[in-house]
């Protein structure tokens, strides 16, 4: 079995009442509800990706972006 590889296009929405990821299209909308500082809002981000991918937190980085509401995310699928 090898890993698998996925990139993903993600539009951050900060400070929104709740968090949750929702698709449209090709991209992925996730609303969560820390604020863009010190990296708060990208943990929660990772931690919102690694449940609704079904994947450990450390499969998931943030390829691009980690400074914008745009990001492009890997996602790596072990075993598949």
């Amino acid at each position: 079995m090898s890993d698998k590889t996925e990139h993903f296009y993600v539009s951050v929405k900060p400070q929104s009442r709740t968090s949750e990821i929702k698709q449209e299209d090709n991209l992925l909308k996730a609303y969560v509800k820390a604020v863009p500082i010190d990296g708060r809002a990208n943990e929660e981000l990772l931690y919102l990706l690694s449940r609704y991918f079904k994947v450990r937190r450390s499969d998931i980085k943030i390829q691009s972006g980690k400074n914008s509401k745009k990001k492009l995310i890997q996602v790596v699928r072990k075993g598949e």
